[in-house]
């Protein structure tokens, strides 16, 4: 990746959006990093204010999402590569679960997704080139019981990257979905920790590795679907 290289990540918080942040900003590129709140963003920016750029955008925002890439592309340049790794879920019972809460969870996960890989795609279009990664889970696979909230807008990612890596890959833009098959580490799962055996749980800098890995593909042999899970995990 050369030093003006241009990246998204959309869904940056404390784990994965983080070290997929700071891995591309490591290698060279101008990192543009989204959340809702862009002030919660300010800590990490300050570590590398040369390429961590703060932007608030609400995802299932159409209008935010749109203007959000367009200021991208003045401030900073086209897309190189973007990240969509925005979701939420609230674990529940199929007839305990709110709707408006399944719809919400969905508009995050899947929505989301097709939004911000839609104004990717309209910006790397015209040059022919790019990666859109999309993060995906264990229940972009299968549905677990209480997991509706979840499973309903992985599975539907899943469809929306599969058709976008059809459409988009004979025009030049590498299309991935990465599905996460098993717990990432983070500091609020530190008990949980305890009791796995070691790197008993995904290493958020070692997923980014591979997210990156995944954007210096070359394009004879593409990667579209890549899980990963630790050594201890079933499946």
């Amino acid at each position: 990746m050369t030093e003006t290289a241009v990246a998204v990540v959309a869904g940056v918080g404390p784990g994965l959006g983080r070290a997929a942040a700071e891995r591309f900003a490591a290698a060279g590129a101008k990192v543009a990093m989204l959340a809702r709140d862009a002030a919660k963003l300010d800590g990490l920016a300050a570590t590398n204010p040369e390429h961590l750029k703060p932007y608030a955008c609400s995802v299932t925002d159409p209008e935010a999402v749109s203007d959000t890439f367009q200021r991208i592309e003045r401030e900073l340049g086209t897309p190189d590569c973007v990240v969509f790794n925005a979701g939420t879920f609230q674990r529940g019972s199929v007839v305990d679960t709110d709707p408006a809460e399944f719809e919400r969870c969905w508009r995050v996960g899947c929505f989301g997704g097709f939004l911000v890989g839609q104004a990717a795609a309209k910006a790397m279009l015209p040059r022919g080139r790019g990666t859109i990664l999309l993060t995906g889970a264990t229940a972009s696979l299968r549905g677990g019981a209480n997991f509706v909230n979840l499973a309903s807008p992985k599975f539907a990612l899943r469809a929306v990257a599969q058709s976008m890596a059809r459409e988009l890959g004979p025009q030049g833009i590498h299309v991935a979905h990465i599905i996460i098959d098993g717990q990432i580490s983070s500091p609020r799962y530190a008990d949980l920790a305890a009791d796995r055996a070691p790197d008993g749980m995904l290493a958020p800098e070692a997923i980014a590795e591979v997210y990156y890995s995944l954007h210096c593909q070359h394009r004879s042999a593409w990667s579209h679907e890549v899980d990963l899970r630790p050594w201890v995990e079933r499946f």
